[in-house]
C-alpha cells in the first residue's frame, strides 16, 4: 500500500486505531478521523510519523453534521493530494428496547452507522475514482441476526449492508465497495448489558472460543482494500464463527 491514502473514520481508539496501525505498516498514509477523542488521535499521530514522518495526519468532525463530510474529504486530499480508501468505521451503538426508542436514538444510531457513511462515500466517491480505489464499511454479524433490545442499531447495520451492496453496483467499475461484519469482538465501552455471565454466554457461541482481537477486523479490511482486486459487493463476516452459530 505504499504511497496509498486511506481516511479511517473513528481512527483514534479501539478497532479504528488497530486498521490505521495496520494499513500504516503496510505503507499508506493515514488520515485519522475522530469526534471527541483527541488525545488519542494526537497520540496515534506521533506514533505514526515517529515510524515515517508525515505519513499520519488527523481531522476532527462530527459525523451527524452532514455539512462537515465534504470537508473531511477536501482536507485528506488537501494534506496528501489524493485519496485512494475510505474506511466507515465510526459508530455510535447502546440498546433501544422497543417502548423506549425515541428520536434522538434514531438519529444518533442511524446517522453514525448509515447516513453518515453513506454521505462521506458520496462525497469521497470523485477522488476514489481518479484512483482505482476502494470503501470498505465496518458492518456487524447483527445486521442480518437482530440483536435483542438493539433494534435501532440492528436496522442501521442492515441497512449499512444494503448500501455497501448498492454502491458497489452504483460506483463500478472504478471503485470497489466492500463490508466486514466483525462478531464478538472488545466489547463495548460502558455497555451494561454485557456483563461477565453474558460475555461467557456470547463466547460459548463462538466456535474458534475467543473474542476477536481489533488486528483481526483490521487485517480484513487491508486483504479488502488491496488484495482483493476482483472483490466487490461482498461483505466478510469476521467472528470466529459465531454467525453460522446463532
Amino acid at each position: 500500500m505504499q504511497g496509498k491514502v486511506i481516511l479511517v473514520t473513528g481512527g483514534a481508539r479501539r478497532v479504528g486505531a488497530a486498521i490505521c496501525r495496520n494499513l500504516h505498516a503496510a505503507g499508506a498514509n493515514v488520515m485519522i478521523h475522530y469526534r471527541s477523542s483527541t488525545h488519542e488521535a494526537r497520540a496515534l499521530q506521533a506514533e505514526l510519523n515517529l515510524q515515517r514522518p508525515g505519513s499520519a495526519a488527523m481531522v476532527q468532525a462530527d459525523l451527524l453534521n452532514m455539512a462537515m463530510l465534504p470537508a473531511l474529504v477536501a482536507q485528506t486530499v488537501e494534506h496528501f493530494g489524493r485519496l485512494d480508501g475510505l474506511v466507515n468505521n465510526a459508530s455510535s451503538f447502546y440498546p433501544t428496547p422497543v417502548g423506549e426508542i425515541n428520536e434522538r436514538n434514531w438519529d444518533e444510531l442511524i446517522g453514525s452507522n448509515l447516513k453518515a457513511p453513506l454521505f462521506l462515500a458520496q462525497a469521497a466517491a470523485p477522488e476514489l475514482r481518479k484512483q482505482h480505489g476502494a470503501i470498505v464499511n465496518i458492518i456487524d454479524i447483527h445486521w442480518e441476526r437482530p440483536m435483542k433490545q438493539h433494534a435501532v442499531y440492528s436496522i442501521a447495520k442492515a441497512g449499512l449492508a444494503g448500501m455497501t451492496r448498492s454502491l458497489a453496483r452504483e460506483l463500478a467499475p472504478d471503485v470497489r465497495v466492500n463490508g466486514v461484519s466483525p462478531g464478538a469482538n472488545i466489547w463495548p465501552d460502558g455497555e451494561s448489558v454485557f456483563d461477565e455471565v453474558a460475555r461467557q454466554r456470547i463466547l460459548h457461541t463462538v466456535p474458534l472460543r475467543r473474542v476477536g482481537e481489533p488486528d483481526d477486523i483490521a487485517r480484513a479490511v487491508r486483504f479488502l482494500l488491496n488484495d482483493a482486486g476482483y472483490v466487490t459487493g461482498q461483505i466478510l463476516a469476521v467472528d470466529g464463527g459465531r454467525s453460522i452459530n446463532l
